[in-house]
């Protein structure tokens, strides 16, 4: 992703961020006022040790400016602008959040990113990669109060250009917690090889998902048992990523040994894989909600 962002956009955040200068009698400001002690709470939320020094604006723009130059611009900025626009603190002036974020995607936009809302949180992406099956999935996540996807995806995609190895570790997990769940809810034993091929192994039986079932319409039969044989194979090929280029395992200093793009490629196969379970699952027992699992 293009770092570092262009001034203007800069200069666009931190009016978001403080609400303005609160003076004169100009149009009300877009974002949400805050006072010197609101926006140095704020930052320390986003894990940024800020003092105002001076005036409110000016001092954030500097902090922001010098971060945009910095070391890895991107992994303290992502999550400044993310929670800029957090839906949570609009709860009660939902059209105000759409005007922030219209005002903020406006800017970023000539920087080549975006802002989306998945789920109930929004995520700094690459402008016009819209992933339908991640907002999906972040969505479901939270109906069915099942916290631990959301930690893993969120992961997931905060990593994917910053960290891709443990973006890959992460997606891995993502499916681990979803089978992990299941294998609980319904009081199976967690199988003795507890990676992610051997968890995806035991829920395919309760599930429904075995290959070899017979009660499929002969005509499909085998169209469904060759897309049930691939997602096994989906499913083991990201495990052995991560196994042999995730950082679940350690990792050389100065070495990677995955990009940006296998890094998406893992988050989108996992969460396929983990969608399409989730949905089976919800299809199967209707009335049950998956419990909230930590992986390990």
């Amino acid at each position: 992703m293009p770092f570092p962002l262009s001034p203007q956009t800069i200069d666009t955040l931190a009016d978001i961020i403080t609400g303005g200068s609160g003076m004169g009698s100009g149009p009300a400001p877009i974002g949400i006022y805050r006072s010197g002690p609101q926006i140095e709470r704020f930052m320390r939320g986003c894990n940024v040790d800020f003092r105002v020094n001076g005036s409110r604006v000016p001092s954030l723009t500097t902090c922001l400016l010098d971060m945009n130059r910095g070391f890895e611009p991107e992994r303290g900025l992502t999550k400044i602008i993310e929670a800029a626009a957090d839906p949570r603190d609009f709860t009660h002036e939902p059209e105000r959040h759409v005007a922030v974020l219209d005002h903020l995607n406006r800017a970023l936009r000539f920087d080549g990113f975006e802002l989306q809302q998945q789920g109930g949180r929004m995520r700094l992406v690459e402008a016009g990669k819209n992933v339908p099956v991640l907002a999906d999935l972040a969505g479901l996540s939270e109906v069915i109060d099942f916290d631990t996807v959301s930690r893993d995806l969120d992961r997931a995609l905060a990593s994917s250009q910053t960290d891709p190895e443990d973006a890959v570790t992460a997606a891995c997990s993502t499916v681990e917690s979803v089978c992990r769940s299941i294998l609980i809810e319904l009081g199976q034993p967690l199988p003795a090889k507890k990676d992610v091929q051997g968890l995806y192994n035991a829920v395919k039986q309760p599930l429904g998902l075995s290959p070899d079932r017979s009660d499929i319409d002969p005509l499909i039969a085998n169209d469904v048992r060759q897309i049930l044989s691939g997602l096994a194979t989906v499913i083991g090929g990201v495990g052995a990523l991560r196994t042999h280029g995730g950082d679940a395992h350690g990792r050389e200093k100065g070495y990677a040994r995955i990009d940006a793009r296998i890094a998406r490629l893992s988050i989108h196969a996992a969460s396929t894989a983990a969608l399409f379970l989730i949905e089976t699952w919800q299809r199967k027992f209707p009335s049950r909600n998956l419990p909230k699992v930590d992986s390990d």
